[in-house]
């Protein structure tokens, strides 16, 4: 028997924070996690409340459409302190009972900004309610340092339990997960290398914007967490390619994961099998609960038209992200910068917050 204090968390946050470490092959671990955005929620409330800015009094406010805010209710609920969460209607009605009854307000944003989309008009009702509060805190996932900085934690286990980690592949939304898990690896074992999903028409790595089904992952507006110098690979993938392989992630794995899981685990399960010489791991951010009535419903999938006659098995590699079709992709990337890349959307290097207000 264990000794106690191995089997003992101080809360249910603090038990699923970290990821299971999972072999799905030869070369290949998945990090499993229940909720991967506790990592980030948490290290950035508590290093909040130590440098002051998280007053007692303060109601914390964030805008999010995913599982950040289901991660900021949890802690919320265990810190006893309020909560204002704006989101947009991708927001399911289980997410929304759910943080109702952790105690977390919701405002929705039902028409898109002009600029940015849904995430842009969220910041601008965010700035509104903020104008009208006496103390807030804003966790500011896109910008705040300290989110990337969190993953230091997730990389120490990889490198503690593994060992040398020789690449990782991840989906990248706010971009902190990859980032900062990369840049902590990449202390031990520079030549650790990364590989980004995301999907397509989203800006993140020069794509227009555009409509987007596949949620968790891609962007409208560029966050300031991005740095582009990190990635050595960038693939993108349709909705219905990422469905497929959550359902085969399931299947085979028996992990029941969100489709994100699924997108990640497409690209790292080819790219492991040509890499043989290589130990991979793959980044599996959340539970597929949330998805029982789309994702993991055939006749939602067949109504909807994301039912595949196969699974691809290998992405088209291209040069630039303006050849890239509605297909999985993939293009070198080369830890360039993004102004390095040919084919890539113009764009002035703004936040988050200057563009979405502007």
């Amino acid at each position: 028997m264990p000794p106690l204090s191995t089997l003992t968390y101080h809360s249910i946050a603090e038990a699923q924070m970290l990821p299971r470490l999972v072999r799905l092959g030869p070369n290949l671990y998945g990090a499993v996690f229940t909720l991967m955005k506790l990592v980030p929620a948490e290290y950035i409330l508590r290093r909040a409340i130590e440098r002051g800015e998280l007053e007692d009094d303060a109601v914390i406010v964030e805008t999010t459409s995913g599982t950040f805010g289901l991660a900021l209710a949890m802690q919320a609920a265990l810190m006893e302190r309020e909560l204002i969460l704006v989101s947009d209607p991708a927001i399911d009605d289980n997410m929304h009972r759910r943080l109702a009854d952790l105690g977390a307000k919701v405002e929705m944003c039902t028409v898109p900004a002009p600029v940015g989309g849904y995430q842009g008009a969220r910041l601008q009702r965010l700035a509104e309610i903020r104008a009208g509060l006496p103390s807030t805190y804003c966790p500011e996932q896109y910008s705040n340092p300290d989110n990337p900085r969190s993953y230091a934690l997730v990389a120490e286990q990889l490198s503690r339990t593994l060992g040398t980690v020789d690449c990782l592949i991840g989906t990248v939304g706010t971009a902190g997960s990859m980032v900062g898990t990369v840049r902590g690896l990449r202390e031990h074992t520079p030549h650790t290398l990364a590989v980004g999903v995301d999907s397509h028409r989203s800006v993140l790595f020069g794509q227009p914007d555009g409509p987007r089904t596949l949620r968790g992952l891609g962007n409208s507006l560029w966050p300031p967490n991005l740095d582009h110098t990190v990635f050595d690979e960038i693939h993108w993938c349709s909705a219905a390619e990422a469905f497929a392989q959550t359902r085969a992630l399931h299947a085979q794995h028996a992990l029941f994961q969100g489709p994100t899981s699924g997108a990640a685990h497409l690209v790292a399960q080819w790219y492991a099998a040509n890499h043989p010489d290589q130990l991979c791991v793959v980044m599996l951010p959340d539970e597929g609960y949330r998805y029982q009535a789309t994702v993991y419903d055939d006749k939602w999938l067949a109504a909807e038209g994301y039912l595949l006659a196969e699974r691809p098995t290998e992405p088209v590699t291209v040069g630039s992200p303006a050849e890239a079709d509605d297909h999985w992709t993939r293009l070198v990337w080369g830890r360039r910068s993004y102004e390095e890349v040919p084919g890539v959307v113009p764009r002035a290097r703004q936040t988050v917050q200057e563009r979405a207000l502007s």
